[in-house]
């Protein structure tokens, strides 16, 4: 229901992170998950370090953000497959279930 307050930003807190040595206040709505995410965000931001060290800070967080969206790329097409298997089973279920039950000689 409206009743012309906003209150969006009522449950969202104040989080410091710090990810590849420079720390950021945000707001969110789960610290929990937003604490994950940034510790996530640098260990591949390190990791991208270590594998172009010669790289500046810009292209090392280009292409870690590349991973990160390779990673996402890839778990969204296996849950794109886990549902069109499941959907799949499902449609051949319910076929079975709509099969006349054979006449029983009694």
């Amino acid at each position: 229901m409206f009743d012309g307050v906003d209150n969006s930003m009522t449950d969202k807190k104040k989080l410091k992170i710090k990810i590849f040595d420079k720390e950021y206040s945000l707001l969110v709505e789960n610290e929990e998950i937003a604490k994950e995410l940034a510790i996530y965000v640098n260990k591949v931001m390190e990791e991208t370090k270590d594998e172009l060290p010669d790289q500046p800070s810009q292209t090392i967080a280009i292409i870690a953000c590349l991973n990160i969206a390779y990673d996402l790329f890839i778990e969204k097409n296996k849950n794109r497959e886990f549902l069109i298997q499941a959907t799949d089973k499902i449609k051949r279920i319910k076929l079975l279930l709509k099969e006349p039950e054979m006449s029983d000689p009694s």
